[in-house]
């Protein structure tokens, strides 16, 4: 995941505007806030990215905690949401030391993919830790093996065709085509899981599981898991 992770902290081109940017980001926001049940409710966002909207994942809850591996995207978190008392920004590693049973939702979107299976597991053992016995688990934007690239550029043209980018997308195409993006996912390649697999990991590491009828962000093609902690399992 390392490369990944220097990759988020540099300077990349993923986006192909700052509306696209923008878009993607509000789109998370919504699909997460729809997850939260109280606004006493503490969440934690596992390897969060930029998380431009997270004000409004914040308005929606207590407490929103912003977990970011990469050093440079955490520092700007916590320059960006300073004023707001309702955000903390932890690294990863500061998730260990955490109360155990003190997360009421927890949502890792966007990550499983760039992690190895290893790596994963061990992911979904903290969050399970973490999460109260009444908590949820949102396991979102799983590649599946048999959906390749072709899917993710029609799911990206038809989102900016929608909300009014699709010159940007298409011009944005051609430029991660030669980027160090495409570079890295044909030489680390991105990890892809089975409907079974995500099912089968989940109830190895204490949760019960089931597929939810929409993905969060715009992407159709892939898949979103809500997951409770099971009980008797610790």
């Amino acid at each position: 995941m390392d490369d990944w992770i220097d990759y988020y902290d540099s300077t990349h081109t993923i986006y192909a505007s700052k509306l696209h940017r923008d878009l993607h980001f509000e789109g998370i926001a919504r699909d997460i806030v729809g997850y939260i049940r109280s606004p006493d409710a503490v969440v934690l966002d596992y390897s969060c990215g930029e998380a431009l909207s997270a004000g409004k994942v914040a308005d929606a809850c207590m407490t929103l905690i912003l977990a970011e591996p990469a050093p440079g995207v955490r520092g700007r978190l916590i320059a960006r949401f300073a004023p707001n008392t309702k955000i903390r920004v932890r690294s990863l590693d500061e998730l260990r030391n955490m109360q155990e049973a003190s997360i009421d939702l927890v949502v890792m979107n966007s990550v499983a993919q760039y992690m190895s299976a290893t790596d994963f597991d061990a992911a979904l053992g903290v969050i399970r830790r973490l999460l109260k016995p009444s908590g949820q688990f949102v396991l979102g934007d799983i590649l599946r093996p048999d959906v390749g690239m072709p899917r993710d550029v029609l799911a990206l043209l038809m989102f900016a065709a929608r909300d009014g980018f699709l010159k940007d997308a298409l011009v944005g195409l051609v430029a991660t085509a030669l980027s160090d993006y495409r570079q890295l996912r044909t030489r680390i390649g991105l990890q892809r899981y089975t409907e079974a697999d995500i099912l089968a990991r989940l109830k190895k590491a204490g949760f019960n599981a089931d597929r939810a009828p929409k993905n969060i962000g715009h992407n159709p093609w892939r898949m979103t898991f809500v997951a409770r902690p099971a009980t008797g399992t610790v």
